[in-house]
């Protein structure tokens, strides 16, 4: 049997106090979040937050760290390894049609989300805002995209 965690992004936005969180339905529940959402395959890390961002708020984002690696196991046993990016976001993209679950986005305080807890998607959502509060900051450095060979018998370019 092989395990294969679902591989997430998300990004936290704060601007004057206030986190931008959608408001979107997943699993026949009405849920705030980070703007978030699954790698795709051919995709670095920073593409898919960049995109997810977009799709769910119509907002630019400009990734600036690496908040943190989060591995969590819903309730319903599915395993997300998180990685979660701290940015800004730019003026609203003109045209841009967001994904069909999401409500609404928001802009809205620790505080406000706390309240809403029993509302959020999972405890990832208050998780990467703490740390974030806390200055949890990596450089974006970390990452490392490296283009794997042929996946039969090849071997990595760049090994070490």
């Amino acid at each position: 049997m092989s395990f294969r965690p679902d591989v997430t992004v998300a990004a936290v936005v704060e601007r004057d106090g206030r986190f931008l969180v959608v408001q979107e339905r997943a699993a026949r529940r009405v849920v705030f979040n980070q703007p978030a959402g699954h790698l795709e395959e051919g995709e670095t890390l920073l593409q898919a937050v960049i995109r997810e961002t977009l799709e769910e708020t119509g907002h630019g984002f400009e990734p600036e760290a690496l908040t943190g690696l989060y591995l969590w196991r819903s309730p319903t046993n599915r395993t997300f390894l998180r990685v979660a990016f701290s940015g800004r976001v730019g003026e609203r993209v003109n045209g841009t049609r967001l994904d069909r679950a999401i409500i609404r986005t928001v802009w809205l305080t620790r505080a406000e989300l706390g309240h809403r807890e029993p509302e959020l998607r999972s405890p990832l959502v208050l998780r990467c805002i703490d740390d974030y509060l806390r200055g949890v900051r990596y450089p974006l450095a970390l990452l490392n995209d490296l283009e794997l060979g042929p996946a039969a018998g090849g071997t990595a370019s760049g090994s070490g």
